[in-house]
């Protein structure tokens, strides 16, 4: 590679890569080789930077519009788009190391075949023979069986964007197969605010500044979405109130006017013990609770009966004082918001502790206010065609008997009368769903966008399921664990490789994604890979498959859109998105501005049939939080320098966070025996983890806490330990309960001591 940087280009770029097996970087974030640290740096000049539209389509709050700095076909740097106001021009640190996974030396480069599932023998092969052996397969499988049911899907959020969806459609035009429905990540909260309000439906976090006090329950917002953030600083600078609810002290937390450590699984004691404050102080919104819900008698009634501000504060071990200045101070406020978390309705009664802060958030009337609100999310911008998911199973398709297939936030249903329909399997019991799966079996694992080991629970569980499988086909940018149990690795495009759109499901922006640079060696994205095994199973039987055969990128972006959705981001067509990001036009930054809510009766629903007919109380009474015989209570949740397992596995985030730590009480560790930096066990009957100790105040005594993530070159997996126990709402809305991912408990040893858990 030349060391004048005039000289370099793609080409050399990429051989240097290979050649260097990494990368470095200079002053202000411009990538070179490692000798050119020997020159003095270079004077940054816009008008040499070829500038591009892109978007974080990350399984993440923010959905960052981005700006992407090209010089000579190499990425230099990525930043955020200054035209949006949510964004504000600044990503977070995972989107500042993007140019760190597009070019880092572990990427997949090439379709490969391991010879010996699980044994690390890859060898190179090539897309022909790739798109072969998988054709003849699932052929095979339908030989065998008479249906496609032996082939089942497995994906989630590693891309949001909508061009992903090309998946399903790839898996609806092979026939019907077996799809693994539901979400890990916020079931129980979509089931419960639809058993309320009809919809999920969130106000733009852009009016928080209108705000007059802020909950944080459960979300830790200053690692997790960022950019809402300066919207809570600012109501905080006009005088708002900023209180987080939290069993730890998060870093939110640590920022925020009160924190207020709860009891995990409590929440809805204390929700319900402010509701019961505000019925006995005259402090309930009249006009609200008369003329715009349904059942509030009878909430009032159960109130009266079952609740005091005493009890909830024994459930939740907040002063009986302390819960009543909380309802008191949010009352008068107003307008005053609550933002749920995602992590508080991951409990075995996360769905009716959410009932229990919405019906709170009613009687004080905020519900329809700018800067008020209860919020936990919402789909209203997601309003695309979804034709690449579209696509019918080929003539004479048989599958399960009747036409209820999988049902989903994100699923496209097109009303067709059918005589079969998908099987469709709980994605939060994953291995489960496989070893009890039979007239078919699954046969044929396809994972996209998700890796099972690292983010399904029960990996002990997951071996087993995947040793009975016949073939895993993985598609994936890295060789992480579920990739080494699989047969054949495809590999796929960045986000700055590919075509795409994306929406987000808490703020109202919606940004384009543009190829920033070519595909990087053999890469190829979802929709592509999708078309080649189109053309590869229709040449060996033709008919056998009706997804297109060609990969066209912007005319299948042109068949997403819409004029609905045109009209409510004022744009003529998705191309109006490259010259920025848009918002949408909303009549009010309020959700629920109108008061009129989806539900059967049209109105809040404080009592709710729906969730009768689901099995569940018609009012959101209190439901008890999981126990154990185990001595510690287990935390698993989002880190800072990661998402799931991706990011953590690059060098710029490994300087920061090298290694995994499980976090303990020093009153904890002392019982224990243990030091800081010991070496432990932290084990269950689901299996064990070894690591460090940290020892740390901020959480309590009797928690155990460590970050999901992803080291490529070490063991470590909290799934190890995490069970696949469900949450108590999720299905109606997703197709699978949620996962009670919160829920779990263990105990701690030093790594020496093998002691086995109850």
């Amino acid at each position: 590679m030349s060391n004048e940087p005039n000289n370099l280009n793609r080409r050399s770029f990429i051989k240097g890569l290979i050649a260097a097996g990494t990368l470095t970087v200079l002053p202000g974030g411009l990538l070179s080789s490692r000798c050119a640290f020997a020159q003095p740096p270079i004077p940054f000049n816009p008008k040499t930077y070829d500038v591009y539209r892109n978007a974080c389509p990350r399984n993440c709050y923010d959905t960052c519009s981005l700006k992407t700095w090209v010089k000579d076909e190499v990425i230099t740097f990525v930043d955020g788009a200054t035209e949006s106001t949510y964004t504000s021009g600044g990503p977070c640190v995972k989107g500042l190391t993007y140019p760190r996974r597009v070019y880092s030396p572990d990427r997949i480069k090439y379709p490969m075949i391991q010879d010996g599932r699980g044994s690390g023998n890859w060898r190179r092969i090539s897309w022909d023979e790739a798109m072969q052996k998988i054709a003849h397969k699932m052929l095979e499988i339908k030989k065998k069986d008479g249906s496609m049911l032996g082939l089942a899907l497995s994906k989630y959020s590693g891309n949001l964007g909508v061009m992903g969806y090309a998946v399903e459609g790839m898996m609806s035009s092979l026939g019907y197969t077996t799809r693994f429905a539901g979400t890990p990540c916020w079931p129980a909260g979509i089931d419960a605010q639809n058993y309320d309000m009809g919809d999920m439906w969130c106000n733009d976090p852009e009016d928080f500044v209108k705000a007059k006090y802020i909950i944080i329950w459960g979300a830790n917002p200053a690692w997790c979405a960022m950019h809402s953030m300066k919207y809570i600083y600012q109501a905080r600078e006009k005088g708002a109130k900023v209180v987080v609810i939290d069993p730890l002290l998060t870093q939110t937390a640590a920022k925020a006017d009160l924190y207020l450590r709860i009891r995990p699984g409590s929440d809805g004691a204390l929700a319900l013990g402010m509701c019961r404050y505000l019925l006995d102080n005259g402090l309930v919104d009249r006009d609200f609770v008369n003329n715009y819900s349904h059942g509030y008698t009878e909430f009032e009634a159960y109130l009266r009966q079952q609740v005091t501000v005493e009890w909830a504060a024994e459930i939740c071990g907040l002063s009986a004082d302390v819960i009543r200045t909380l309802a008191e101070e949010f009352t008068r406020a107003k307008p005053s918001t609550v933002w749920i978390g995602y992590g508080m309705q991951r409990h075995v009664n996360g769905g009716v502790n959410v009932r229990a802060i919405d019906a709170f958030v009613a009687m004080t009337g905020n519900i329809g206010l700018e800067g008020g609100g209860v919020r936990y999310g919402h789909l209203q911008t997601w309003g695309f065609n979804y034709a690449l998911m579209s696509h019918k199973p080929p003539a004479g398709s048989i599958g399960i008997k009747g036409a209820g297939g999988p049902v989903g936030e994100f699923v496209s249903d097109s009303a067709e009368e059918s005589e079969y329909s998908d099987r469709a399997l709980n994605i939060n019991q994953t291995a489960q769903g496989i070893l009890d799966a039979s007239e078919p079996p699954v046969r044929l694992l396809w994972v996209a966008s998700k890796n099972p080991f690292a983010q399904d629970f029960d990996r002990n569980k997951m071996e087993k399921a995947f040793a009975k499988l016949e073939m895993v086909v993985v598609v994936d940018q890295f060789f992480n664990e579920t990739v080494q149990h699989a047969d054949i690795v495809l590999p796929v495009t960045t986000t700055f490789e590919q075509w795409d759109v994306c929406s987000s499901y808490w703020h109202y922006w919606l940004s384009v994604n543009e190829p920033a640079i070519k595909p990087l060696y053999e890469c190829k994205s979802d929709p592509e890979i999708a078309a080649l095994l189109s053309a590869a199973i229709n040449k060996i039987e033709s008919g056998s498959c009706t997804f297109p055969q060609e990969f066209n990128p912007k005319k299948w972006l042109d068949e997403e859109f819409n004029d609905e959705l045109a009209t409510q981001f004022g744009i003529r067509n998705w191309e109006d998105l490259l010259a920025g990001p848009h918002k949408a036009k909303m009549p009010s930054t309020a959700a629920w501005y109108d008061r009129k809510f989806k539900t059967p009766s049209g109105k809040y629903e404080f009592k709710s049939e729906r969730c009768v007919a689901n099995g569940h109380t018609a009012l959101p009474e209190y439901k008890e939080p999981a126990k154990s015989e185990l001595p510690f209570h287990l935390f698993t949740p989002h880190l800072q320098y990661g998402l799931h397992s991706q990011f953590v596995n690059l060098d710029w985030m490994q300087t920061f966070w090298p290694e995994p730590f499980v976090y303990m009480h020093p009153l904890a560790a002392s019982k224990k025996g243990i030091a800081e930096g010991d070496k432990v066990r932290v084990f269950n009957a689901a299996g064990d983890v070894e690591l460090r100790a940290k020892i740390t105040t901020n959480v309590p005594e009797d928690f155990l806490v460590m970050y999901e993530s992803w080291f490529n070159k070490l063991s470590y997996n909290v799934q190890n330990v995490v069970m696949d126990t469900p949450a108590d709402m999720g299905k109606m809305a997703t197709g699978a309960p949620g996962a009670a991912i919160h829920s779990q408990f263990v105990d701690i040893s030093h790594a020496t001591d093998k002691g086995v858990a109850a």
